[in-house]
């Protein structure tokens, strides 16, 4: 017999979200370093916190139109989900990841509508197991990678629980949800038994004693690691020659700087037999800074069969800009000129005979970087190390994003220098003293011994990830920024790519990645986790087995949201193998079950590597294969009574077909979605780049993420016919599209937004037959849906004005271009208009027989709603557009407010979203941005004009 339904609300996320608030906090996330979670170890693709924390407070919050008792009225429920998006708006916010007063806000809503649930399913079968009001279900997420989103379900209350295949990904959610619960509220054992008695612990608020103590027995690494290994690391002496020949050395001469980096450049043998057997230096740029004032270059001086570099200050030439670099992987001769050509390159490191040469010396200076030529000293000094250990683990043969191995760097322990696997393997080896100490001190605090072993376990991964740290900017994949004077890591992107010219960082320093700078990093986003006493767990497991079948505490059922892997995008095992070889020699003992393999899993991996199988058919069928497994865990363990939100972020691959342009990854995953059991009831397209990196801030026009909301679909659900699909698509789109509005949706994601309600609707069948009785496939059901959506946005022309009609028309055919005179006019008698009012109207420019529209730019910047007779909606739409391109947000309100009437200002809103339409489909991305600019600055624009009440009366608009 089938289980009983329970009694279900829709929830915001179902309805509407504010998406303009939530993508443009998630875009500022990501220029946010200090406290948060992604410099705590490096993952690929984390979801920002603000995204996972509206999300899930979306799926979690019933929407005010299913709450009828309370709010009675339509105007009373608009009010309220107003009430919530502010709310949400306040949440998503980088600030209140430690406000207690909003995110103890958001607890309130999300318990009022648990508590809610638990009182409409009093009566139901189960009701003692899934419905207990004082114990809202346990969060899960099976693919849990960077942890954004466990992290968050245990800020706003949740008990959260993390699996993922992959042992770092673990270990990361361990660290953010498991380890700061459990010693939140206590002081750092590093104190001492003294100390602790007269210092308390009322100071030690959350995860603050912990981060103390990892600050603490960081800096005791640094000094042990300095005793051993610091002889490495010398000064740089600035000669009085050096100062007499550089007019900003001269306040250095004599002093010994702190070196921040060495560059270095790799060389091959020169191709020219007259410098056979000759290392040559692989450059691509001799440009060491960029900085306006401080720019720096170095000049080679060659000298018979050798040569030397000599730093230069001032602009640099062209020659020093381009290095020695010719193409991809080609360079010329430094001293011959001669051509070296890629394929010599490769050959010369595959045997082994590719070096490094000293190029110069960053240092310390006075409050600026300053930068010496390389001495031979320095060069031997480097050359000196003798490194204990060396990761002998092969890198993934995918050269989608592993590409040293063509030049002969084919394991991880090439990727060093032989200094800097000196640093790393005394690093990683002191981790295990500093855990020694820790429980060491532990005890004398007065810690039960188990306790303090635990906690030196605990200690002991974070300083371990210090070392991953540290791994990422030490490596000769790592290279010098000269337009910011810093080091970049290893991970600026999703792969391991050939860098020819390197930076060796000193992790002694007091500047760029530094080992005290990541210790600091590390402590400071422990101290904003949120450390509740909500207990989390983190474990290793397979999302297509059972989901945390033996973790849960025997509840039955968990809120779920998740961000399953991309589909061939990210190798995730092959690249976290570079931190595996590091983290399982500092931990490989004190957590055996994650570190039991010599290498990340990877057969189980539900990626489509094409490395790892015979074709890519092959690789795509595997990972949809383990998809859908996943998928229907998902749907077995999700609680009846709320949605699950799965985040899709695949690599998208369009073709074109009768339904136009179509994404073959998108409709595959709303397939396998489909057929996993779920009914869709939402599709919310959300910012996950930084703003301005592929078109100007603001423009708000790539999605990099889509969150589908879920339930499972009843088992008795009916099949329907396409006809039923198509009437039901009409009669029910105009209301969520409405709801749409409301959550000032921007035009550039309405399309996207859309597929959620008009998903819902068919996803609600256990099938749809086509007349023939063929079953209908999710790639008809796409183009139906945005057929209805063009039929319902069109239906609403009808409310404009003549002139707007008409403008709208002609924009559809010419945009902003001219076109003949007789036309325009035929069209202004069928729109029962005039040629003579629409210019008075000053909507068109008409010369030499032919007319067009007038753009925003060049309309009257001294138009005047209320002295104009005949204000249009097409005028009033692109007159805001010229106010709040020239004066802003302001601006623009105070045009608004000049309008007086509220129908009339919904109605420019109304025309912008279909002008935004009209010109993406037409392919013109120029016109159709100022309506999304338009709508994105809605909101704020109508409470900048509610701020001073009008008192213009109402205008006229012809009809």
């Amino acid at each position: 017999m089938a289980e009983s339904a329970p009694v279900v609300r829709r929830k915001l996320i179902e309805v509407a979200m504010p998406l303009g608030a939530i993508n443009a906090a998630s875009g500022r996330e990501k220029s946010i370093r200090h406290g948060h979670p992604s410099t705590l170890h490096l993952w690929w693709a984390r979801r920002p916190l603000a995204t996972a924390r509206a999300v899930l407070f979306g799926q979690l919050v019933d929407d005010p139109g299913d709450v009828e008792e309370e709010f009675a009225t339509e105007a009373e429920q608009d009010a309220e989900r107003a009430r919530l998006h502010t709310l949400i708006e306040q949440l998503v916010k980088w600030e209140s990841t430690t406000d207690e007063t909003v995110l103890g806000a958001a607890r309130a809503e999300i318990r009022r509508s648990w508590e809610r649930a638990c009182r409409d399913n009093a009566g139901h079968p189960r009701a003692a197991e899934l419905f207990d009001a004082e114990r809202p279900p346990p969060f899960l997420d099976p693919f849990a990678g960077g942890g954004a989103l466990p992290l968050e379900a245990q800020r706003l209350g949740l008990e959260a629980h993390a699996g993922d295949l992959n042992p770092v990904a673990a270990l990361i959610n361990k660290a953010m949800i498991e380890l700061p619960p459990r010693y939140a509220g206590q002081a750092p054992v590093s104190l001492g038994g003294d100390m602790l008695e007269r210092e308390g612990t009322a100071e030690w608020r959350g995860a603050a004693g912990l981060a103390a103590d990892v600050r603490h027995y960081g800096g005791w690494m640094r000094e042990r690691a300095a005793e051993r290994i610091g002889h490495l690391y010398p000064k740089a002496q600035v000669t009085e020659s050096m100062a007499a020949e550089r007019e900003d050395l001269e306040r250095y001469a004599g002093r010994e700087l702190t070196v921040i980096a060495w560059l270095w450049a790799r060389t091959v043998p020169s191709p020219s037999p007259a410098y056979a057997g000759v290392q040559v230096p692989l450059a691509s740029t001799f440009v060491l800074s960029k900085k306006k004032g401080k720019q720096a270059w170095l000049a080679p001086v060659v000298e018979g069969e050798g040569y030397r570099f000599e730093v230069r200050t001032g602009p640099p030439p062209e020659s020093a800009v381009k290095g020695t670099k010719t193409g991809r992987a080609s360079f010329r001769c430094m001293l011959s000129d001669v051509p070296i050509e890629t394929s010599h390159v490769k050959a010369e490191g595959m045997a082994g005979r590719m070096g490094a040469r000293l190029l110069a010396i960053v240092c310390e200076g006075d409050r600026e970087r300053v930068y010496l030529p390389a001495t031979q000293d320095h060069q031997d000094i480097a050359a000196s190390a003798s490194p204990t250990w060396k990761p002998e683990m092969t890198i993934a043969p995918d050269r989608r994003s592993m590409f040293t191995p063509l030049y002969g760097m084919e394991t991880f322990g090439d990727l060093f220098t032989e200094r800097q696997l000196s640093a790393l393997t005394t690093f990683s080896d002191l981790v295990a003293e500093a855990r020694s100490e820790v429980e060491r001190d532990a005890v004398r605090a007065g810690r039960d011994p188990a306790i303090a072993s635990a906690y030196a376990d605990a200690i002991a991964l974070y300083l371990s990830f210090a070392t991953s740290k540290a791994a990422d900017s030490t490596s000769t994949i790592a290279w010098w920024q000269s337009r910011g004077d810093f080091v970049a890591p290893t991970f600026t992107r999703h792969a391991i790519p050939m860098v020819w010219d390197f930076a060796e960082v000193n992790l002694f320093s007091d500047s760029t990645r530094n080992w005290i700078g990541n210790i600091t990093l590390l402590a400071k986003a422990i101290e904003h986790f949120p450390a509740t006493g909500l207990p989390g767990q983190a474990i290793q497991q397979n999302a297509t087995e059972p989901v945390l079948k033996r973790d849960l505490s025997n509840r039955p059922a968990s809120i779920i949201s998740t961000d399953p892997p991309y589909y061939d995008n990210i190798g995730y095992a092959d690249l976290s193998d570079y931190f595996y070889v590091w983290l399982r020699r500092s931990l490989g003992s004190l957590y055996p079950e994650l570190f039991s393999t010599l290498s990340t899993p990877k057969a189980e991996e539900m990626v489509a590597a094409p490395h790892r199988h015979e074709s890519k058919e092959a690789a795509e069928a595997f990972f949809l294969s383990g998809m859908s497994r996943a998928l229907t865990n998902i749907r077995n363990a999700q609680h009846p009574a709320l949605p699950a939100t799965i985040y899709y972020a695949f690599k998208q691959k369009e073709q074109t077909s009768e339904a136009g342009v179509v994404s073959t990854g998108w409709e595959t995953f709303l397939t396998a979605v489909i057929d996993a059991g779920f009914s869709i009831d939402g599709t919310w397209p959300v910012r996950t780049e930084r703003p301005g990196r592929i078109i100007e801030v603001g423009a708000n026009a790539l999605a990099s993420s889509i969150i589908l909301a879920c339930r499972p679909r009843p088992a008795d659900a009916p099949a329907g016919t396409a006809r039923e699909f198509a009437e039901r698509l009409l009669a029910e789109f105009p209301g969520d599209l409405a709801h749409l509005r409301e959550s000032n949706i921007a035009p550039v994601d309405l399309a996207q937004a859309a597929i959620g309600p008009g998903m819902r609707i068919f996803s609600s069948y256990r099938a749809v037959l086509n007349a023939d009785g063929s079953r209908m496939s999710v790639r008809e059901a796409l183009g139906r849906i945005n057929e209805a959506l063009e039929v319902v946005l069109t239906e609403r022309e009808g409310e404009f004005d003549g002139d707007t009609r008409w403008a709208l028309t002609w924009y559809q055919q010419h945009g902003f271009g001219s076109a003949d005179y007789g036309d325009a006019e035929q069209l202004s008698k069928a729109k029962n208009t005039s040629m003579d009012g629409l210019k008075d109207a000053g909507l068109v420019e008409s010369r030499r027989g032919e007319v067009r529209l007038l753009r925003p730019s060049e309309l009257d910047p001294e138009w005047d709603p209320r002295t104009d007779r005949r204000v249009t909606v097409w005028e009033l739409t692109h007159h805001l557009i010229r106010r709040l391109e020239s004066a802003g947000e302001e601006g623009a309100s105070a045009l608004l407010r000049l309008s007086g009437r509220s129908a009339l200002a919904e109605s420019a809103r109304d025309l912008a979203y279909r002008l935004y339409g009209i010109g993406e489909s037409a392919n013109r991305p120029g016109d159709a941005r100022p309506y999304n600019a338009l709508i994105q600055s809605w909101p704020e624009i109508q409470t900048l004009s509610r701020q001073q009440q009008s008192t213009q009366p109402t205008l006229n608009v012809e009809d």
